[in-house]
């Protein structure tokens, strides 16, 4: 049975901040539009399918790659807990910091 999923308070800001940088960007929403589709479809996938992303070094952290964005997430008894959404073209050093803080809470 799939599960429940559940954005992180940490996701959810960077979902809205991406899609907030496109319509800058782009000064058009469309491309936004377009990859909030993306990030509920992979949400989706996620819940579907919970062993879809690769595992990370830390113990039941997954991330699935999709175009230039890391979803990192964690499976529980309960849900799927989508944990940040990772723009891979920054540095990756960053992006370990904040995973393991992430975790730890």
């Amino acid at each position: 049975m799939a599960k429940q999923v559940i954005w992180s308070k940490l996701a959810l800001q960077e979902r809205y901040s991406i899609l907030d940088y496109w319509i800058k960007r782009n000064k058009s929403v469309s491309y936004s539009k377009r990859l909030n589709q993306i990030f509920i479809d992979t949400a989706d996938l996620i819940r579907k399918h919970p062993r879809i992303g690769k595992q990370t070094e830390l113990t039941g952290i997954r991330y699935k790659i999709i175009g230039d964005y890391l979803f990192t997430y964690r499976e529980t008894i309960d849900c799927i807990e989508i944990l940040t959404i990772w723009d891979s073209r920054q540095d990756p050093e960053k992006f370990d910091r904040v995973i393991k803080k992430v975790t730890s809470k």
